[in-house]
C-alpha cells in the first residue's frame, strides 16, 4: 500500500462569534467565488464540523455528525489548487493523495458546473457501504444518505460561521467522480460541496 504524507490540521475551535440561529438564517447557496484561498485554520474547522471527533466514550470515538450505530461509513476528500486530500478524523489530519489540481476534471464530471472549478476548496462526501450493511443490511444504504445530509449541513453552517460561502452539488457523474478521486473499490461519492469566499 502506498505511503501518503500527512498534514496536521490546526486545533478546531468549539466556540465562535456567529450563533447557530444566525448561521441558519444566513445560509444560502452561492456559486460565485473569489480567487482568495482558504487558510488551513478554515479548512480545519470545516472538516472538524463535518466528521471531527467530538467525544471519546467506552473505547470508541464519536463525531460531529451522527451515524447509525456509530459505524461511520463516510469518508471526506478535499480538493484545492494544492491537490487532493483525504481527511483523517483520528488525529485531525489530511493525507496528501495528489499534488495535482483536480478541480477542473471534477467540474467536468459535475456537468460543467463552474462553482466546482472556481471554489477555493471542494469537499466530497463519500461512503463505504460494507461498513454499515453488515449490521443494517440494505437499510444501511439509506442511513448513508441520511448521514451524508447531516455532514453536508454541518459544512454549510460552519461555512457561514466562518464568513465563507458554499453550494450543494448533487448533479455529477458518479463513476467519473469516483475515478478522479481514485476511490478504493466499494467507496462511492454521495455529495459535493464547493466552499470559498464570495466574489
Amino acid at each position: 500500500m502506498a505511503e501518503f504524507r500527512e498534514i496536521q490540521l490546526p486545533q478546531p475551535k468549539t466556540k465562535g462569534v456567529v450563533s447557530l440561529e444566525e448561521a441558519i438564517a444566513q445560509r444560502r447557496s452561492v456559486r460565485d467565488f473569489s480567487a482568495k484561498e482558504l487558510g488551513l485554520d478554515e479548512i480545519s474547522q470545516l472538516l472538524w464540523a463535518a466528521q471531527g471527533i467530538t467525544s471519546r466514550k467506552a473505547g470508541f470515538s464519536l463525531r460531529a455528525a451522527p451515524s447509525a450505530g456509530a459505524l461511520y461509513p463516510m469518508e471526506l476528500y478535499l480538493l484545492s489548487k494544492d491537490g487532493l486530500f483525504h481527511y483523517l478524523p483520528e488525529g485531525h489530519k489530511l493525507e496528501v493523495f495528489s499534488a495535482k489540481d483536480l478541480r477542473g476534471p471534477l467540474a467536468d464530471a459535475c456537468l460543467g458546473q463552474a462553482a466546482v472549478r472556481k471554489a477555493a476548496a471542494v469537499i466530497v462526501i463519500c461512503g463505504v457501504a460494507e461498513r454499515i450493511t453488515g449490521k443494517y443490511a440494505e437499510r444501511g444504504i439509506r442511513y448513508m444518505h441520511i448521514e451524508a445530509g447531516h455532514i453536508a449541513q454541518n459544512i454549510h453552517l460552519e461555512a457561514v460561521a466562518l464568513g465563507l460561502a458554499s453550494v450543494p452539488i448533487g448533479a455529477f457523474n458518479d463513476a467519473e467522480v469516483d475515478k478522479i478521486l481514485g476511490l478504493a473499490k466499494g467507496c462511492h461519492t454521495f455529495y459535493i460541496i464547493p466552499v470559498g469566499h464570495k466574489s
